[in-house]
């Protein structure tokens, strides 16, 4: 009985590092983020600004802040960030104005 259980421990021990992502996973993964995040943002020439977040699987989402030019032309091309959650199950991302974070922004 004793053999029985310590098999199916390292069994499972074996399965979860199995499990585990490599980089070239990750960067795919990444990848997918910013295109989606760039495809979901209004502004012209989005770039990611670092890398992205990436929260608990309890939460769902991973983060991403893109800066790039508001295509408006009454905006003239005035720069503009935006806070990008790409929603880890519906692959889906959302974004919003987030220019309050840059330290050139005047305070409201």
């Amino acid at each position: 009985m004793k053999v029985a259980t310590l098999t199916l421990l390292c069994l499972t021990a074996l399965t979860f590092q199995a499990n585990a992502s490599s980089p070239d996973a990750w960067a795919a993964y990444d990848k997918t983020v910013l295109a989606s995040c760039t495809k979901a943002s209004g502004l012209k020439n989005a770039k990611p600004v670092g890398n992205t977040a990436q929260f608990d699987d309890r939460v769902g989402y991973t983060a991403l802040l893109l800066q790039g030019q508001y295509p408006q032309k009454h905006m003239k091309g005035a720069p503009g960030t935006e806070l990008c959650l790409y929603n880890k199950k519906s692959k889906t991302a959302f974004v919003t104005e987030w220019d309050s974070i840059r330290a050139d922004a005047k305070a409201q």
